[in-house]
């Protein structure tokens, strides 16, 4: 990229739909140049949408649960500065622990934590450097809930949400720069059907949150340069009941919610 477009410029992952969609279009619409970034074709696409807002967009196809994924997205960025990341690439795996090959589980650790871990490491290591730079990372009320059925995933998130809150207080010393941490429940994304969880209770559940109404949850609090946001009242009140209750009730909660056919199935009314 160059530096003829316009002042502000910002990095998101996972950006091909659902929250990370979100997040680009709310950038570009902010009059950030933005360089956007998935795992798969659909990127392109996506970033021929974001140009409609008048912003130099640059699309990468990169599976960042690699480091070298992750190096081939640092390289497109080259030399110019980062005003703002959002890391919000992740995967998510359904099914019992037991079930899954050892490739699927390794793919959702790489994928949320390990390629995470090392985008977030370069990049702030520059703003800290300058002083200057705001992040945002996609964890989840998930990371608070033991998740039967989805333990992988919820374990990773559990990760994600407890390093946010590390390494803010590590670099609390840098004013100029904010780590936000975006905890979302449920979403109406393509998350659970990649997952493999159509036929569970929270996968067929018709009253998940809409994806743009999350992002700008979470593009307020990145600006605001706020340490969480728990996207939607519902969240903010079973986070709240998660930090009270037994871990074995609430693994049972979601095993009813996650187990596999677990979804209620449709009746017509005669």
């Amino acid at each position: 990229m160059s530096d003829k477009g316009a002042d502000k410029f910002a990095i998101i992952t996972g950006a091909s739909t659902g929250i990370g969609f979100e997040l680009a279009t709310l950038a570009a619409k902010n009059g950030y140049d933005i360089l956007v970034v998935a795992d798969e074709p659909l990127i392109d696409a996506a970033a021929a949408d974001f140009r409609q807002f008048g912003v130099e967009v640059q699309s990468v196809e990169a599976d960042l649960s690699t480091l070298e994924g992750v190096d081939s997205l640092l390289k497109t960025i080259g030399e110019r500065k980062i005003d703002v990341l959002c890391a919000n690439a992740g995967r998510g795996l359904g099914h019992g622990f037991l079930d899954q090959s050892v490739a699927d589980w390794r793919r959702v650790v790489d994928t949320n934590i390990t390629g995470t871990l090392y985008l977030l490491q370069q990049v702030l290591r520059d703003m800290v450097g300058r002083d200057e730079g705001k992040v945002l990372i996609t964890g989840s009320i998930a990371g608070f809930i033991p998740g039967s059925f989805q333990a992988v995933y919820n374990g990773t998130k559990a990760f994600i949400d407890s390093f946010g809150d590390a390494i803010r207080n590590e670099l609390k010393d840098s004013k100029g720069v904010t780590i936000t941490t975006l905890m979302p429940g449920p979403i109406d994304t393509e998350f659970f059907a990649r997952a493999d969880m159509l036929d569970t209770s929270v996968g067929a559940a018709d009253n998940k949150s809409d994806p743009a109404d999350v992002a700008r949850d979470g593009w307020e609090a990145l600006m605001a340069g706020e340490a969480h946001i728990v996207s939607g009242w519902k969240n903010k009140l079973q986070a709240a009941v998660a930090h009270v209750t037994p871990a074995s009730i609430l693994a049972e909660q979601h095993r009813k919610m996650a187990a596999p056919g677990t979804a209620q199935p449709e009746t017509n009314d005669l």
